[in-house]
């Protein structure tokens, strides 16, 4: 197995090892994979990790589980290019040079027997974030009001049990919303309400208004500023609008940070928090976006002592090394001095695949140019055909997630999240090339078969 980064969770090790094995399948090796015990047993970790790297395949669609079995390789999906559940990071390599550099001093460190590492990483990164959100003597938060998990689904799965939200609680989200979190919520059983957006991009504030006065609406999930995956700000009147429209109701409000840091322009000086009440606020943020994928961990800033209870009570085991290299980062600001350069990298980067989309396809496609992210929503004339178009684009660095992925309900058929995460202007025209082909072969066959009615 390859080496992994010291200090991190035992369950992503298992993740990794697991992959290894669905690459060996891939190749034409077996697509059975190890049984719960024997992977324990070989990998001396508990049953609740390999179920837990287990469980997150599932969740991907890149395994199965059949009764009495075992867990198999989804062969078919993986030849077909399967449907992503999330677009690829784009690799910070200055960064996360510098999270190892700090690991590697913390260890030496270590190594002499300096401090109660296991309370330190989590203390300081706690710290650091309640810096970081802090506005004012009136916006102000503490160490104890920052909450951390190993990743999104793990701090939703929390969350969600901290608040008490059963399965059948009502949970009005934007639309379309994050994968994340609606993954999170159909998991717990939520029944899932969408608010659509309206002409200018912002979800639809009478619709909002309609649902919390005739529906028993318990959370509303909502962005911080920018709406993913359309890449839009979200406007200064409607936060003020929506942070109106919250105090007539008692609901809370999560507010979605997690792409926040990547509007192009920097993140605006209002977010939606300042409009609320703050005790009945939680702020969703992570690091992947910023650090990339070796910095996978969530957090929540709550005043709820429920909800602090609740993630004391989980016991998460992070690896301590890795939240003080990341609260290093944050204390030096290392992280914010990337920033800059990654939300001119991304600007560049869609604007360039706009480009060549429109030479493409012309009036075929109709697109908006974002105002941060690292997605160009794009929507075609005709209903997609997702399995055509991951075979299209298998092996080249243009990624692509089906719309449907942003709605519990059936949505966005017509439309496709897209990244460019190539350099070369040549390799970009040939890869869209490719996605026109798969598409004029679609339509050709829907031309040679027409659906019966």
């Amino acid at each position: 197995m390859a080496r992994t980064a010291a200090g991190e969770f035992a369950y992503r090790r298992v993740y990794r090892y697991l992959e290894a094995l669905i690459g060996q399948a891939t190749a034409g090796g077996p697509n059975r994979l190890p049984s719960l015990r024997e992977l324990s047993r070989r990998l001396r970790v508990s049953l609740a990790t390999v179920q837990s790297a287990y469980s997150l395949l599932e969740e991907e669609g890149r395994v199965h589980c059949l009764p009495r079995s075992g867990y198999f390789v989804r062969l078919a999906d993986l030849q077909q290019g399967g449907m992503p559940r999330q677009a690829p990071q784009l690799a910070q390599p200055l960064l996360e040079r510098a999270l190892f550099t700090h690991e590697r001093r913390l260890a030496r460190q270590r190594e002499r027997g300096a401090g109660p590492w296991e309370v330190q990483g989590s203390a300081r990164l706690r710290d650091a974030l309640a810096e970081r959100y802090t506005r004012c003597s009136r916006q102000y938060w503490r160490a104890d009001d920052v909450q951390v998990a190993p990743d999104v689904p793990a701090l939703l799965e929390t969350l969600l049990a901290a608040l008490a939200l059963q399965s059948g609680t009502t949970v009005l989200v934007q639309s379309p919303c994050c994968g994340h979190v609606l993954r999170a919520l159909a998991r717990a059983g939520m029944r899932v309400l969408e608010v659509p957006p309206d002409p200018r991009g912002n979800p639809d504030l009478q619709a909002v208004a309609r649902l919390l006065g005739c529906e028993p609406v318990r959370l509303l999930v909502m962005p911080s500023c920018l709406g993913l995956p359309q890449g839009r700000l979200v406007s200064l009147h409607y936060q003020q609008q929506l942070g109106l429209l919250l105090s007539q109701h008692s609901v809370w409000l999560l507010e979605n940070d997690l792409d926040s840091e990547l509007c192009y322009s920097g993140p605006p000086a209002t977010r939606l928090r300042d409009w609320v009440d703050p005790r009945r606020l939680m702020i969703m943020g992570a690091f992947e976006a910023a650090v990339g994928p070796e910095a996978p961990y969530a957090y929540v800033l709550s005043l709820d002592t429920a909800l602090a209870k609740a993630f004391c009570e989980r016991a998460f085991r992070l690896a301590p090394l890795r939240l003080l290299a990341l609260a290093h980062l944050l204390a030096k600001g290392d992280i914010e001095a990337q920033l800059v350069a990654l939300r001119s990298n991304l600007q560049q980067r869609t604007q360039n695949l706009a480009c060549a989309l429109t030479a493409q396809f012309a009036q075929r496609v109709v697109l908006e140019p974002p105002q941060g992210g690292r997605m160009l929503w794009v929507r075609f004339e005709q209903p997609l055909a997702w399995d055509a178009i991951a075979t299209a684009l298998a092996g080249c660095a243009l990624h692509a997630l089906p719309g449907e992925q942003f709605s519990l309900h059936g949505r966005y058929r017509q439309h496709l999240a897209l990244m460019w995460l190539g350099d070369c202007p040549g390799d970009l025209q040939q890869a869209v090339q490719r996605l026109a082909q798969a598409l004029e072969l679609r339509r050709r066959r829907v031309r040679r078969f027409p659906p019966e009615s």
